[in-house]
């Protein structure tokens, strides 16, 4: 028989050990706001990167934890929130759409729609950050992503899944390099061509609605997305975006796909960075930097990579920019980005003002995977390339002082000058790889030695015009063989002696 005192003692307990806990947990209070980052007592049990929500439906993230408070940044107005407004834990990472849907659009750092095309519709999110993915998951570059200019995918080519830093001062045609690549894309076959995203940092609007209207132009938008958080938007969308461009580009490596990322560009990321980093109170470090901000690029790019075939044989390539001041590669950020990647593209401001453009200066410039991902037709052409062209400007150098040179040093003087000029490109123009292997073999094998320099680009352009039209299986063939063997050879040499009959220049 059960008797009412001991019901009553066990209630009793159970009230004495009862701990009352307040659910500050789950919400806490803002304690300050300003400059894009809000102090907020409460949230206990919050961990960095989780996703928070304030009072007025604005959005924020975690990313100080202090004794008494935590420190968030306001992904969005902070002018919405005032002290002492509730804040909600969300228990989730910060997320963006991916898939599909987002092909051809304008997004902001969040994902949402910018383009005035309504909403997305995308079906499915990614976290901004994950962990890169583990050496066993890889496999080593080996497949070329072809950018079309002559320059480059001859003397510092890139492969799909590696990360190939653009580097100049301002000005010097960093971002007319990388639409290049993208607009290039259009000459791979459609099943094979990778998705293109575009992440512009801190650049003005109308800068990003004229990248817009130029791949809208070449036809480049039906496979690219533009991620921009514009120079007018807070430091904290500006450190979100590349990470969100990421995130996309990840959605198709991850199904096997290929993608292409172009982030312009991580100096002013790094500003950013630097700005909520000293809002947060962080000590600074050298130029003021936080000490992690090696850390904060490591992770962005160390997440491309060609995955192997067990995981599905996708591949993310990144292309990242940074801007020197005064041709100072030896600056904190450069210095950083540099070590992080895997060859550097540097274009020189004397190159451009002289009037070579791309201005891509070929001694201080590597890839460091990029040869084996090669054509084998490219890497024949342009095997002695980079070394005649060191050559001819150590001897360019040395001629400027009036010095009479033997005959072997005017012809690689002539040589060089002319290999110079054809690889001069004209900006949003291009070039299919078997084009650019006819070309480079007409340089390389002393073909144009006898045109008049002056003539070199009309040269060039000639050539191309006639192969497509009189020996277009003659360029058929060097794609499907992707080698030049003595035959192709024979009937290439043939085809530019046959051109040289007509060409008047």
């Amino acid at each position: 028989m059960i008797r009412p005192e001991e019901i009553t003692e066990i209630i009793k307990g159970r009230i004495e050990k009862f701990i009352p806990e307040a659910q500050l947990s789950e919400t806490g209070q803002v304690l300050q706001v300003g400059d894009g980052i809000s102090r907020i007592y409460g949230l206990n049990s919050a961990v960095i990167g989780e996703l928070i929500e304030f009072e007025g439906g604005v959005s924020g993230m975690v990313l100080n934890i202090e004794r008494e408070n935590v420190g968030a940044v306001v992904l969005g107005s902070d002018t919405l929130i005032k002290e002492g407004d509730r804040v909600k834990r969300t228990g989730r990472v910060m997320e963006v759409p991916v898939g599909p849907e987002l092909i051809g659009r304008v997004v902001d750092a969040l994902g949402n729609p910018i383009d005035g095309r309504g909403p997305l519709n995308a079906k499915k999110k990614r976290p901004v950050e994950i962990i890169a993915p583990g050496v066993v998951e890889r496999q080593p570059v080996k497949e070329p992503l072809q950018t079309g200019l002559k320059a480059i995918d001859a003397m510092i080519p890139i492969g799909r899944g590696q990360r190939e830093l653009i580097i100049g001062d301002r000005q010097t045609g960093k971002t007319a390099v990388a639409l290049d690549a993208i607009i290039n894309q259009k000459n791979e076959p459609e099943e094979n061509r990778p998705l293109c995203i575009y992440v512009a940092i801190g650049q003005k609007e109308s800068t990003v609605a004229r990248v817009a209207k130029i791949l809208e132009e070449n036809g480049a938008m039906e496979y690219s997305v533009i991620v921009s958080a514009s120079a007018s938007q807070p430091a904290s969308m500006l450190y979100l975006a590349p990470y969100t461009g990421c995130a996309i580009g990840e959605e198709f490596m991850w199904q096997g796909k290929h993608a292409l990322v172009i982030y312009d560009d991580l100096s002013k990321h790094a500003q950013s960075y630097r700005q909520m980093s000293l809002l947060l109170r962080r000590p600074p470090g050298r130029e003021a930097y936080p000490g992690d901000v090696f850390y904060l690029h490591s992770r962005l790019l160390e997440r491309a990579c060609k995955m192997n075939e067990k995981h599905g044989g996708g591949s993310l390539t990144a292309l990242p920019i940074i801007e020197t001041q005064a041709s100072d590669v030896t600056a904190y950020i450069p210095t950083n980005v540099i070590s992080i990647t895997d060859g550097q593209i540097y274009l020189e401001s004397s190159l451009f003002h002289a009037g070579i453009k791309p201005a891509v200066n070929v001694g201080i410039s590597v890839s460091r995977v990029g040869g084996s991902a090669q054509i084998k037709a490219m890497r024949q052409v342009a095997g002695r390339l980079r070394l005649d062209l060191a050559q001819y400007n150590e001897l360019a150098a040395f001629a400027q002082f009036g010095s009479d040179l033997d005959k072997a040093s005017m012809d690689m003087l002539k040589r060089g000058q002319r290999m110079v000029e054809l690889l001069k490109q004209d900006q949003y123009s291009p070039m299919p790889v078997q084009e650019q292997v006819a070309t480079l073999f007409a340089g390389a094998r002393g073909h144009l030695d006898d045109v008049e320099l002056g003539k070199v680009r009309a040269f060039e352009s000639g050539l191309i015009k006639f192969l497509r039209v009189s020996y277009a299986n003659l360029l058929a063939d060097i794609t499907d063989k992707k080698q030049l063997d003595a035959e192709l050879e024979k009937r290439l040499a043939d085809a530019i002696t046959d051109f040289k009959k007509s060409f008047q220049g």
